[in-house]
């Protein structure tokens, strides 16, 4: 009688299995690469001389292993490259006290910035790898020209209302009234009486900024960080605090605390807790309720840059740090340019305790925000079109940055490290040291490839082996030809041979 087998493992694999195999090993040597179609069913039947579902469940099972994604009426299309991994971007070095403020590092940065920036304009560029603006494609132009249309239909003075909000202080009663239930939903009470609009976050950030702190007094920053809140800070004659940020959870809130006992002049933070920029981090909810509670012990500002928050990939919803603020220590900042319209450039904000000084500033800097960005904005928020299109941006990025991380896997210099975060409009890699993101930055603009070098995201100058890469278009062969140039670069600087 024979015996029966002491291992399930001496059992051959299923034919659908055997397959997928060989599927994937096409994905790990570079043969099937991230954003390509695979086979149609039908393909696939007549080249493995299989069924239809034996098809079918080699599609649903590398699907189902995050190597495949379904797209309705399309097809299965790889998403994911197991050989094209790299480890994460390196966690700060905390063992170092935080310093003071070298003068020599802060002024100026406004002037390096805005060279770049410039050299950047004036380049001709094809490929634009430094903005992280998304492109026109992925938003729903249609539905948001029609109302604009129903909105002028309505009123059609509308944009000739001069003093028309002027009771109001420039802020529209159905636009505070939708941001104030769109905050209720991330567990924010906020009466639409304290909601104001602005135009985009910077405004909205530098109004907080204005509100309370003086010249000469200290801001306590994320590192690296968003170069255009550098330029803010600059611009208000405060001086920067940069504090190390982890590329998983965010401000290191130890770093925080000793900067409070070290530096009276203190007086505000400013983070952005959910995809932080440009890392990508989350903030756990446990850093955040410490974070809040140790501002208000100290009785600074916390500043909240929520630019990103809707595009987090998550099954749990998201919570502001102003979820956690019982005492107007929160100064809320969310702008929709990004994540509804580019062009329309429409946000909001909630001062906490110094709201009435923030409207004050407002009013004397720009006046009014203009009434049509606002209703809109207050028509489109959380309906359900908005809502499928935030869903359907979510997965078009979250293919883009999958392909353009296999893409640096595969042509950067080896050692090179990044983080793929949950959500957001680029990637930030840390090459190895010895290499100039400024370098190449010059000689890829000489090619018509403009980056994002890491002297941009801080004073001090710590970042110069790293460089942010925007995520914002498809994964093309264009696409894979700008970074094979980039990486082929990058290689010659190190004295490394030619990837790929």
């Amino acid at each position: 009688m024979p015996t029966r087998s002491s291992s399930l493992s001496d059992r051959p694999l299923p034919l659908y299995q055997r397959l997928a195999a060989q599927y994937i090993h096409a994905m790990d040597v570079g043969a099937l690469r991230v954003g390509e179609r695979m086979p149609s069913v039908r393909e696939l039947m007549r080249r493995h001389g299989v069924s239809l579902s034996t098809a079918l469940q080699m599609l649903r099972h590398l699907e189902a292993a995050g190597h495949l994604e379904a797209r309705q009426r399309v097809g299965y299309f790889v998403c994911h490259a197991r050989g094209g991994a790299l480890a994460p971007p390196s966690e700060p070095d905390l063992s170092q006290p935080v310093k003071g403020v070298d003068p020599a590092h802060f002024i100026g940065i406004n002037a390096h910035i805005s060279l770049l920036l410039d050299q950047g304009r004036q380049a001709r560029v094809h490929s634009d790898m430094g903005s992280c603006t998304p492109p026109a494609a992925l938003f729903d132009h249609n539905h948001l020209n029609r109302i604009v249309a129903k909105l002028l239909r309505e009123d059609p003075t509308l944009l000739v209302h001069g003093r028309s909000l002027l009771a109001n202080q420039g802020n529209h009663p159905d636009f505070q009234q939708a941001m104030a239930r769109h905050a209720l939903a991330s567990g924010v009470r906020i009466a639409p009486a304290d909601v104001l609009a602005t135009t985009g976050n910077s405004e909205a950030v530098s109004l907080a900024l204005a509100a309370v702190a003086s010249p000469g007094d200290m801001v306590a920053v994320e590192s690296p960080t968003y170069y255009g809140l550098l330029q803010v800070v600059e611009s208000l004659q405060l001086q920067t605090l940069e504090i190390p940020c982890s590329p998983r959870t965010g401000i290191s809130i130890e770093a925080l605390e000793l900067a409070f006992q070290t530096q009276p002049r203190l007086k505000a933070v400013v983070v952005v807790p959910e995809l932080q920029m440009p890392l990508g981090a989350r903030m756990p909810d446990a850093h955040k309720a410490r974070l809040v509670a140790l501002c208000a012990a100290h009785g600074a500002a916390l500043i909240e840059d929520d630019s990103y928050g809707l595009f987090v990939e998550s099954e749990q919803p998201v919570k502001p740090l102003k979820a956690w603020d019982s005492a107007g220590q929160v100064m809320y900042c969310q702008a929709f340019n990004k994540s509804l319209a580019p062009g329309l450039r429409q946000g909001w904000m909630n001062g906490g305790r110094w709201h009435g000084r923030v409207q004050m500033l407002k009013f004397a800097q720009s006046r009014n925000t203009q009434t049509l960005g606002q209703l809109i904005v207050a028509q489109v928020l959380g309906s359900s079109t908005h809502q499928r299109g935030l869903v359907k941006l979510r997965q078009q990025l979250r293919r883009q940055r999958e392909g353009m991380a296999a893409l640096v896997a595969r042509y950067f210099p080896i050692g090179t490290r990044l983080g793929l975060p949950p959500g957001g409009l680029c990637l930030w890699l840390e090459l190895p040291e010895g290499f100039s993101s400024a370098a190449l930055f010059h000689e890829a603009l000489a090619k018509g490839i403009r980056i994002a070098p890491g002297s941009m995201f801080s004073n001090s100058g710590r970042y110069e082996h790293c460089l942010r890469l925007a995520c914002t278009h498809p994964v093309t062969a264009e696409m894979e030809e700008v970074c094979r140039v980039l990486g082929e670069m990058a290689c010659a600087q190190l004295g490394q041979g030619v990837r790929g």
